[in-house]
């Protein structure tokens, strides 16, 4: 259990690091380019703020999962991880469709 507590919060931790530099200052280069190809200069903002919430939503299913699996060695735990995944994917769906002109992939 203690393994899997370690690779699910330096998974949690990293999506974290990720997600928060991508949102407050603003790196659109963390983003692959076709992602980012359509997205115009004034919604960078808008954009990464999205895309950062995103992965902290997925950062904090692995973070959750991690903790609540190892204190109570249960399987309750594993349902944070597609909670936090389905939010973040949410939120990316909805960035790309409305500030990537409408489309998923470039």
């Amino acid at each position: 259990m203690l393994i899997g507590l370690i690779v699910f919060l330096g998974v949690g931790i990293l999506f974290f690091v990720l997600g928060t530099v991508l949102w407050k200052k603003q790196r659109m280069d963390l983003v692959n380019e076709w992602h980012t190809r359509n997205v115009k200069p004034e919604d960078v903002p808008a954009y990464t703020r999205l895309i950062g919430l995103s992965l902290l939503a997925i950062g904090a299913g692995c973070v959750v999962t991690g903790i609540v699996a190892c204190i109570f060695e249960e399987a309750l735990g594993w349902l944070a991880l597609p909670l936090g995944f389905a939010t973040g994917f949410a939120l990316i769906f909805r960035a790309q469709k409305k500030y990537n002109g409408g489309k998923l992939i470039s």
